[in-house]
């Protein structure tokens, strides 16, 4: 079995193409800057893991088609894995536009190059499985990260139609929405991230990082989402949406208790302690 993980030198994506190779899978390991690919060559050497380093940046389609090309050269592909992104943390007023564009163009143009690459050899062949990282964020809309959310929401609604698209092809589709996860992609998030204590957003701002900080204390590690790929590959029964952690588990379940209204209510102009208190009752998570 072969497969192509975009965005490994760190967090999830390293995780998951050691999880792999782990078990048996010749894994392309994609990333942007090879030269960060120490950890994972260490660890793949330390464990003689059939890991391959590839350079590939998802935002130019150059680099994507010379890589797939580099891959199928070699044999077919199995698996697909969407998790190269880019986080970021600013209140709609304040994100540039080519910021908004930016973060489109890795965590969903990205992806979409990627199985544009990957589709007419998975369907010639008649199998193959395409899973995209996208996050508890595509399913619940965030303020103070709606270029990241929507880039997420973008990448679910491409998900599931394509699920449907690609069924009778014997092609299998997966979304995989991690809570909070102790990755770098906060620290890679710098750039984009706001915060300003004279801002008019500064409440919706501190607790978003809040809200990041009670999920921080939550501990789930980028381990435990490469474990839920695997288990959405190796799954008997098929499902289309795979959450990771108790926090994503929670706000979805909260969420669908609320109306559109309730949530958006939560933007009021409330005291801390009030929107702590909100926010627990809702969906259990301290703040």
């Amino acid at each position: 079995m072969r497969a192509l993980v975009t965005g490994t030198s760190s967090g999830i994506g390293l995780a998951t193409a050691l999880h792999l190779a782990q078990q048996g899978y010749h894994v392309f390991a994609g990333m942007r800057n090879p030269a960060k690919a120490e950890a994972l060559e260490q660890q793949a050497n330390d464990k003689q893991l059939d890991i391959a380093v590839v350079e590939m940046d998802v935002t130019q389609t150059t680099s994507v088609d010379q890589v797939f090309k580099h891959v199928h050269a070699s044999g077919p592909l199995d698996v697909l894995v969407n998790n190269a992104g880019l986080g970021a943390a600013t209140p709609l007023e304040l994100t540039p536009i080519d910021e908004h564009q930016l973060i489109f163009e890795t965590n969903y143009f990205g992806a979409i190059r990627c199985i544009q690459a990957a589709l007419p050899n998975m369907r010639a062949r008649g199998a193959g499985a395409i899973v995209n990282i996208t996050s508890i964020e595509g399913l619940v809309a965030f303020p103070n990260q709606i270029a990241y959310s929507a880039s997420k929401w973008a990448l679910e609604c491409a998900g599931e139609a394509l699920a449907h698209e690609v069924k009778k092809f014997g092609i299998r589709v997966f979304n995989i929405e991690p809570g909070v996860i102790m990755t770098s992609i906060f620290k890679n998030a710098k750039p984009y991230t706001r915060f300003d204590r004279e801002s008019p957003y500064r409440n919706i701002m501190r607790r978003n990082g809040k809200f990041f900080g009670a999920g921080h204390r939550l501990g789930t590690g980028p381990a435990e989402v490469a474990e839920v790929v695997l288990q959405a590959l190796q799954s008997d029964s098929y499902q289309l949406r795979w959450l990771v952690g108790a926090d994503a588990e929670k706000l979805m379940s909260g969420r669908r208790a609320m109306t559109d209204e309730e949530w958006i209510g939560l933007g009021d102009d409330l005291t801390d302690d009030d929107y702590t208190a909100e926010f627990e009752r809702h969906f259990d998570i301290k703040l």
